[in-house]
């Protein structure tokens, strides 16, 4: 059972029940709808049938919302595409005009105001670069610095330039009310650029009344990244967003910065999840590049929570074969991961913590024991992230009765959630452990298994019991 786990956009490619089916029984465990792309309509069909398979197959797949954010788009482009040519002047208007080869306009009227000479404007996720070189009253002049095909409906990407701009539209307010009233597990942040907007959500969510959704926050702006410390601080977790962060930054700095944010979140018991060209060649071929493979190889060996699937997944040729082969790849990469390194490295920041240092032994313990898998009853979720953040060699099984409890951890490194009816004898959880175990794991006469926890329940509030069992 791997425990890096998969996050799958879901698109035209892999709406229908059965397909969706085919994904979650493979290793699909996060569905990601994407706002920019998805209606409210969409994402009401998705989710019923989502929740559906979950209770036939018995298992808890959780759902992210991704918010559309503070996009900038091109508008219309006759036949939905133009080719821009090095050297030629175009123009780009505030007002909604039929665009071709020589102007086309944006959804951002603020535009003109924010932007001075010289600003580089970038389409097409970068292979499109213009330079602004005059203003006028309702439009920019730029210069084609480096020519290619541009689409309609396409973000641009605005370099070095603060626009002013409303991190939350009134599309972001529905779709975050729509969270609410679906109980969904994540909503991620789009083209966040400081702490404040991340905070911006966070009070709306209160005011809706929403305890249950959390935040994870996309780094795909300079801005961003240069305040990622304090984003990291206030966000539940971090996708590395590595498209549109690909466009703000030079390319040859993505590996870094992939590996930094991997191992802050690490350090500060943060979700991590690496996104974008992840298996991209399988949109239109059943087998991966060598080079895809390596990619995937890298963030597993790294300790990241998650990986995530777009294109692949939501108008890909292969939207099964494509989970099936990510989980080929992680649970492959997987063996070749130091779990010594991580968890010494966790450890040395741990805090003083009573469920901090059981946590630990128990992770230790698993691995001199060679155990099959940990197990922890919990009501919070509290001390199965713990173990999580210790990266065991295991998978950890966290038996909780709470629905939303289950459905946060099915991100987290390593767990697998079971739902199961509260109990509050000790023996009734010894005998719960080991029967979840037994459905969920192939194991053989004689594998241990460490079941942790507190006890007795909800009485106490740390762990304080680590019990060895063998099949």
């Amino acid at each position: 059972m791997k425990k890096t786990k998969i996050m799958a956009t879901i698109g035209p490619a892999s709406k229908d029940k059965i397909i969706l089916e085919d994904m979650i029984s493979n290793g699909m465990n996060v569905a990601r709808l994407n706002m920019k792309y998805s209606s409210i309509e969409f994402c009401k069909d998705i989710i019923y049938k989502i929740r559906n398979i979950d209770k036939e197959l018995k298992t808890t797949t959780s759902i992210l919302l991704d918010l559309r954010g503070p996009d900038i788009t091109i508008g219309k482009i006759l036949n939905d595409q133009a080719e821009l040519k090095e050297n030629d002047k175009i123009r780009i208007y505030m007002d909604p005009i039929l665009g071709d080869s020589t102007k086309f306009s944006v959804s951002y009227k603020g535009l003109i105001n924010d932007v001075k000479t010289n600003t580089i404007i970038k389409l097409n996720e970068g292979l499109v670069e213009l330079r602004v070189i005059e203003k006028g009253i309702d439009y920019l002049i730029c210069e084609v610095v480096r020519g290619g095909i541009i689409y309609s409906d396409k973000s641009i990407n605005v370099i070095d330039t603060k626009l002013n701009i409303p991190f939350i539209t009134d599309e972001d307010k529905e779709v975050l009310k729509f969270a609410t009233e679906e109980n969904i597990d994540y909503i991620s942040l789009s083209f966040v650029s400081s702490a404040e907007d991340v905070l911006e959500v966070n009070d709306l969510l209160i005011d809706y009344g929403n305890d249950h959704t959390s935040i994870i926050t996309k780094i795909e702006t300079k801005n961003a990244l240069e305040e990622l410390d304090e984003i990291i601080k206030i966000s539940d977790g971090i996708i590395v967003a590595r498209g549109d962060l690909g466009v703000e930054i030079p390319l040859e700095r993505i590996p870094s910065v992939q590996k930094t944010i991997i191992n802050k979140c690490h350090l500060k018991s943060k979700i991590s999840i690496v996104a974008t060209e992840m298996l991209s060649s399988m949109e239109n071929n059943i087998i991966p590049t060598r080079a895809e493979v390596s990619d995937i190889a890298n963030a597993v060996c790294d300790g990241v929570d998650a990986v995530m699937l777009s294109g692949e997944t939501t108008i890909g040729k292969y939207p099964v074969g494509t989970v099936i082969m990510m989980n080929k790849i992680i649970e492959s990469s997987e063996e070749d991961i130091n779990y010594y390194e991580l968890l010494d490295k966790a450890m040395r920041t741990e805090k003083e913590d009573i469920t901090g240092e059981v946590a630990y032994s128990v992770v230790e313990c698993a691995s001199r024991l060679k155990a099959i898998a940990i197990v922890t009853p919990t009501m919070t979720g509290y001390t199965a992230k713990k173990i999580s953040r210790f990266r065991p060699n295991c998978p950890i099984i966290a038996l909780t009765p709470d629905y939303n409890t289950a459905h946060i951890l099915g991100l987290y490194y390593g767990i697998y959630p079971v739902i199961i009816d509260e109990t509050k004898s000790f023996d009734m959880i010894l005998k719960l452990s080991k029967s979840a175990v037994l459905r969920k794991l192939k194991y053989e006469s004689k594998d241990k298994i460490i079941i942790t926890g507190g006890y007795p329940f909800k009485e106490v509030k740390h762990t304080n019991f680590m019990k060895i069992e063998e099949l």
